[in-house]
């Protein structure tokens, strides 16, 4: 809250004509006036001095994660401990995360009451944001002085990538049902059980073997062994030099009570890396609710590599991960996959996620064949970002190698593109190279 300017003229009139009369005329109404002016100055000082003291500010909300696109709900909480009423206090909410709410202009606070209202954000960048720090600014009635105080900031929000539904999408070649059984443990439950064993602390329920547990009167659990078969991988590259970024186009602007009625569309910024991480977000969440294991694999600034697992808990670790990825990596993209392509299980599938068409990825896509391990590549074409070169002829080239590729240009629907290569598997694998081209 700004002070006043015609409080401050007034006052500024009162003492220079009460001091320049006094001084001139010695008058006592001039005397008057200056004491009256000085009066006003020290009482807003005092006011301001003591409003605000008891004063604090909470801030509380029911999740630590969101995806982006998602209207994020906090409650801001103000409470004056002290019988003082405080007639105005400003909040500002300093938080980083983009078009944060919560500053608010509240008047009237009675001594000892507290007033809550809920700020509501929408969503547009994915990362960890900390919700703070906010401040709070009191002062005197006339607004000649003001105070500040400072909360920091005590948790912090977790925006994860944004995933589109996948209405259909192919299981990669390598990824075929059923298979010989492994020996290696997992913690999933597969149709390959292995034994049974004692339970140990940690185990989940329903792992319990009822029927061991009453023979043996202690506790059994079931152990299963993994299908080599049912592992799919996500390599993402994140090389510097490959991703392009353009200028990024102003969100519209839409007003809180229009956000309940109708969501603002949230489009993806012109960044190939950002549409990288969200088609590796919506694959990943489409086969883990399919009940497929999932790994991820990717070298921003240090390698990072997700185990293969299934379930709930795996979806909320992949986009946990992809929502801190940046695209600051240095090892080539052909690197990568020859340092975990030879620890992958035999009959893995594997789709490359890439905006580099270089023939790195043909020689990748080659090695990866030679381990047979049949990959699919999504390509984000860099030209339609505002970036060189041209996709079009490593596009050719992996048809030719009967490898499904589909391409995905700034502005495309992700849901309906990445739903495009379930065509390349209703027939057959070795048809003629001119049914992979995936239209664009």
């Amino acid at each position: 809250m700004k002070a006043s300017s015609s409080v401050r003229w007034l006052l500024a009139v009162l003492l220079g004509v009460g001091l320049f009369g006094w001084a001139v005329t010695g008058s006592v109404v001039y005397v008057r006036l200056a004491y009256l002016g000085i009066l006003l100055l020290a009482g807003a000082y005092v006011w301001t001095a003591v409003s605000i003291r008891g004063l604090s500010l909470s801030r509380s909300a029911r999740v630590a994660r969101a995806s982006v696109g998602e209207l994020f709900e906090e409650t801001f909480e103000v409470a004056n401990r002290t019988r003082q009423p405080g007639l105005w206090l400003e909040v500002e909410n300093l938080s980083r995360l983009p078009n944060a709410e919560g500053s608010r202009l509240l008047t009237r606070i009675g001594g000892r009451e507290t007033r809550t209202y809920p700020a509501r954000t929408l969503l547009t960048r994915r990362g960890a944001f900390p919700l703070g720090p906010a401040t709070i600014s009191s002062g005197d009635p006339f607004g000649l002085f003001t105070v500040q105080k400072t909360f920091p900031a005590e948790s912090s929000l977790i925006v994860l990538p944004m995933s589109v539904e996948i209405s259909t999408f192919p299981i990669p070649p390598g990824l075929l049902p059923g298979g010989k059984a492994i020996r290696r443990k997992t913690m999933d439950v597969t149709p390959n059980a292995a034994g049974i064993r004692e339970y140990v602390p940690g185990d989940p329920m329903k792992r319990i073997h009822w029927p061991s547990t009453v023979r043996r009167d202690r506790f059994m659990v079931k152990e299963f062994e993994q299908d080599p078969q049912s592992d799919l991988w996500l390599f993402l590259d994140a090389q510097a030099r490959v991703h392009v970024r353009g200028p990024e186009l102003a969100m519209p602007i839409f007003e809180v009570g229009q956000w309940l009625t109708r969501r603002p569309q949230i489009n993806l910024p012109c960044d190939t890396f950002e549409y990288t991480v969200s088609i590796a977000a919506s694959l990943a969440r489409h086969f883990l609710k399919r009940n497929r294991a999932v790994g991820l694999a990717c070298a921003t600034g240090h390698f990072t590599v997700l185990s293969s697992e299934r379930g709930e808990r795996q979806i909320g670790k992949v986009l946990e991960t992809l929502a801190f990825l940046e695209p600051q990596g240095e090892i080539p993209f052909l690197g990568l996959i020859q340092l975990q392509a030879k620890l992958l299980p035999l009959g893995s599938g594997v789709i490359l996620i890439t905006s580099s068409p270089t023939p790195e990825l043909f020689l990748a896509v080659e090695d990866l064949q030679r381990r047979s391990l049949q990959p699919l590549v999504i390509l984000i074409k860099p030209e339609t970002f505002g970036g060189s070169g041209d996709s079009q002829p490593l596009t050719d080239a992996l048809i030719g190698r009967e490898v499904p590729v589909a391409s995905i240009s700034y502005g495309d629907n992700l849901a309906e593109q990445l739903a495009l290569p379930a065509v390349y598997y209703e027939q057959h694998y070795r048809s003629s190279p001119a049914a992979y081209v995936s239209p664009i």
